[in-house]
């Protein structure tokens, strides 16, 4: 990886952080600073622990991103797929967050592998056990707002290669300090209520869950926009246009669509003309309908790619208030239930 943020925050491996974490090794890099591999010399215990940069915008959001993690402490991270946290200390002037150490994400999961796609099997039990995790946060009132596979890391790949847990909450909020037009999620995993500017509420974790979902089936993304515009053309074109009573309630509907009182729908999607739009397509999966899903398998399991499209319709409704809840979701029959008891097997 490239070292200019530890460079910038003069973090070499051998030295240290706080009192007692040595820097063996940098795991990843962002606007918000580094996270790095450490041993505590007190105890020889590993950790990941994140380094915050030492700029105002960043630091504040540290400090939430600390707020949510404390509430998060409730839960048993183990049972709920979520990554453990241990506290925060000072190294200085900069704000160091501890993790337990996990593997790797699922992306490299999937690279260490060779897989662009998954099978069912492991599509079902990383599905399972994120919905695990959606329903606990939902219990607690917390939306993620960032899921997508980088954000999905294997536990262990030698000791337990089928156990994941949901990381990074530095974008996380409690459901009521969700506003409408607040712009949260990555764009291509970016619920239609965000775009539109409609209440938001943690469904959109589900979203992003199914949108994933299909990626991991289909070695592609769904609805790969550059902007909000194309994203919504794609996912009109795929799935239709969302209801009226869905856009008469959207703060930015008007962005996208015109008002048409003479039609049953009330609103029509701009053209790339009236929203001065160049448009390029550049979906390499071009859906007419979800239905049009085909999961690649050598196995040619017919009843669960049917039963798997059905689960990803549920996830990806236009509408957050009819978009299956995460305790309707682990119900599914997607999730057989010699399938359930083999992942606690594998699990615990």
């Amino acid at each position: 990886m490239s070292l200019n943020q530890s460079d910038q925050l003069r973090i070499v491996k051998g030295s240290t952080l706080g009192q007692s974490y040595k820097v063996e090794d940098f795991l990843g890099e962002g606007s918000f600073g580094v996270v790095a591999k450490c041993r505590c010399t007190e105890t020889g215990k590993m950790s990941a622990i994140k380094v915050i940069k030492n700029h105002p915008t960043i630091m504040h959001q540290a400090r939430k991103e600390i707020a949510v993690l404390k509430q998060l402490q409730r839960l048993d991270p183990d049972l709920c797929h979520i990554v453990r946290w241990n506290d925060f200390f000072f190294d200085k002037y900069l704000i160091c967050l501890n993790f337990e150490l996990l593997d790797q994400t699922l992306n490299k999961f999937q690279q260490e592998h060779n897989l662009t796609t998954l099978p069912i099997c492991q599509i079902s039990l990383i599905l399972y056990q994120m919905a695990t995790a959606l329903l606990h946060l939902s219990e607690i009132r917390i939306a993620h707002t960032d899921i997508k596979t980088d954000n999905i890391m294997v536990v262990d790949r030698h000791q337990q290669p089928l156990n994941f847990k949901l990381i990074d909450f530095g974008l996380a909020k409690n459901v009521c300090d969700l506003k409408p037009g607040d712009c949260v999620q990555t764009s291509w995993y970016r619920a239609p209520e965000v775009m539109l500017g409609l209440p938001l509420n943690e469904a959109i974790d589900m979203w992003s869950l199914g949108i994933m979902a299909v990626k991991l089936a289909t070695g592609f993304h769904l609805y790969p926009g550059d902007s909000d515009y194309d994203t919504l053309a794609y996912m009109i074109e795929t799935q239709g246009q969302p209801s009226r009573s869905i856009l008469d309630r959207g703060l930015r509907t008007c962005v996208f669509f015109k008002r048409q009182n003479t039609s049953a729908q009330g609103w029509k999607f701009k053209t790339p003309k009236e929203m001065g739009h160049n448009s390029v397509e550049v979906r390499p999966l071009n859906l007419k309908s979800l239905a049009d899903i085909e999961v690649v398998q050598k196995t040619g399991e017919k009843r669960n790619q049917r039963l798997f499209i059905n689960l990803v319709t549920k996830m990806l409704h236009l509408d957050p208030d009819l978009r299956i809840k995460p305790v309707e979701f682990l119900q599914h029959s997607f999730f057989s239930i010699a399938a359930t008891k083999g992942l606690t097997k594998k699990l615990h």
